[in-house]
C-alpha cells in the first residue's frame, strides 16, 4: 500500500482516510422525472444507501437536480458523459459530487472548466476509467483494455489534475473482467493516496452479477483496498445496496441488518426448509437490527448451530424448535413456525 489515504467529503459523508467503506448505488429512473427519481432514492436510503448517483444526460436532467437534491437526505452525485457543460451546470445546481470519465468528456479545456467549477464549490470529482471507454491510442499501445491500459490512462488523468493543483477527487478503475479489475485496483492502491471506488462494470444480472462482483471485490476489500463500493446489477438498484451490505458484513468490515444463515438441506431434512428460509429472509430484509439468525433443517448440525445464534430455528418432522441464545423457547408445528419465529425477531431489542 502507498501513503496514508486522503479523504474527500460528499456532503456530510467522508470517503477515504479512516472512514468506513461507503455503500453507494445509482438510480435507473429518468432524472428529469423528479417524483420517480426521489421515490427510488428514498427506497435506496431505507435499505442503507449512503451516496447515490443520478445520470445527467441533458439539460432537462440538470433542471431537475435542485428539486431532487432538496428532497434527498443522502448526497447526490451527478454522472456526466460527453458534455463538460452539463458537469459545470450540475455543480452549479448543487450536487455533492461529479463523476466523469475524462476520456469521453471532450477537450482538455472542458476538463479545466469542470475543475474550476468543482474548486469554486469545493466538491469532489470521481475520475472514472472504464475498459469500454479507453482512448484509442492506449488500446493500440497495450493491445487490449487490460489492467496496464487502465492504469496508464488513470495516471495520465491524475497527472493533468495534479498539474492544475487539484486533489479533491477519488478514482475508479473498472472492467467487465474480474481479474483485470482486481489487478488495476491493486496498482492504484500501491501507488496513489486518493480514495478508491470499487466496482465491476456491467457485472450482469442478479445471479451472475453477484457472483462476479463478490469474486472481484471481496479479495480487494480483505486487502484493505476500497473506500466506496457499488455492486452493479441489471436489477432493481435496491438489490445492489442489500448485496453491498451483505458483502461488507461477510468480510467483517461493516454490519447492517440481520445476519441470516441456513443449512443447504439434505436427505435428512423433514421440514420445508427452503421455503421457510426464503420467507424469513423476505419478511425481514428491511429490519435493521444487529441480530444473527440460524434456520436449520435437521438434527445433525441444526440444534447446535441454531443455539449459537441470537435466534435459531431447528426443524424436525413437521415441527421446529426455536432457540434464543442457546435456550429453547418452545416447540411449534410447522404451520405456526414462521409466524412465531418472525414475531420473536420483531420483539428482539434493537
Amino acid at each position: 500500500m502507498g501513503e496514508k489515504k486522503k479523504s474527500v467529503w460528499l456532503g456530510n459523508i467522508e470517503v477515504g482516510g479512516l472512514a468506513p467503506v461507503i455503500v453507494q448505488s445509482m438510480t435507473n429512473t429518468s432524472t428529469a422525472d423528479v417524483a420517480a427519481t426521489c421515490a427510488q432514492i428514498s427506497r435506496l436510503e431505507r435499505v442503507g444507501c449512503e451516496i447515490v448517483r443520478v445520470a445527467v444526460p441533458d439539460r432537462e436532467a440538470v433542471r431537475a437536480l435542485p428539486a431532487i437534491i432538496s428532497r434527498s437526505s443522502i448526497p447526490i452525485i451527478g454522472d456526466i458523459h460527453f458534455d463538460y457543460r452539463l458537469a459545470v451546470e450540475a455543480i452549479k445546481a448543487g450536487v455533492a459530487g461529479i463523476r466523469i470519465n475524462p476520456g469521453n468528456i471532450g477537450s482538455r479545456q472542458g476538463l479545466e472548466e469542470i475543475i474550476a467549477a468543482a474548486r469554486d464549490k469545493n466538491i469532489p470529482l470521481r475520475i472514472g476509467v472504464n475498459s469500454g471507454s479507453l482512448p484509442e491510442k492506449t488500446i493500440k499501445r497495450y493491445g487490449s483494455p487490460g489492467a496496464e491500459a487502465l492504469w496508464a490512462t488513470l495516471e495520465e488523468y491524475i497527472g493533468f489534475l495534479e498539474k492544475k493543483s487539484f486533489s479533491n477527487f477519488k478514482v475508479s478503475l473498472k472492467s467487465t473482467d474480474v481479474l483485470t479489475t482486481m489487478e488495476a485496483n491493486r496498482q492504484a492502491a500501491q501507488n496513489l493516496p486518493y480514495p478508491i471506488h470499487l466496482g465491476l462494470t456491467e457485472a450482469g444480472t442478479l445471479r451472475r452479477g453477484l457472483v462476479n462482483s463478490v469474486a472481484c471485490l471481496a479479495p480487494l476489500l480483505l486487502e484493505g483496498i476500497g473506500d466506496t463500493i457499488r455492486i452493479s446489477l441489471t436489477e432493481d438498484p435496491v438489490e445492489e445496496v442489500r448485496a453491498a451490505w451483505d458483502l461488507l458484513r461477510a468480510v467483517g468490515l461493516r454490519r447492517r441488518g440481520l445476519n441470516i444463515f441456513s443449512c443447504p438441506t439434505c436427505g435428512r431434512c423433514e421440514i420445508d426448509l427452503q421455503n421457510l428460509a426464503k420467507e424469513i429472509e423476505r419478511a425481514t430484509q428491511d429490519i435493521n437490527k444487529d441480530l444473527t439468525i440460524a434456520v436449520m433443517g435437521c438434527p445433525v448440525n441444526g440444534p447446535g448451530e441454531a443455539r449459537e445464534a441470537d435466534l435459531g430455528l431447528a426443524g424436525g418432522k413437521g415441527f421446529g424448535v426455536i432457540f434464543a441464545r442457546g435456550k429453547p423457547l418452545g416447540t411449534y408445528p410447522q404451520s405456526e413456525l414462521l409466524s412465531v419465529f418472525l414475531e420473536k425477531i420483531r420483539e428482539w431489542p434493537g
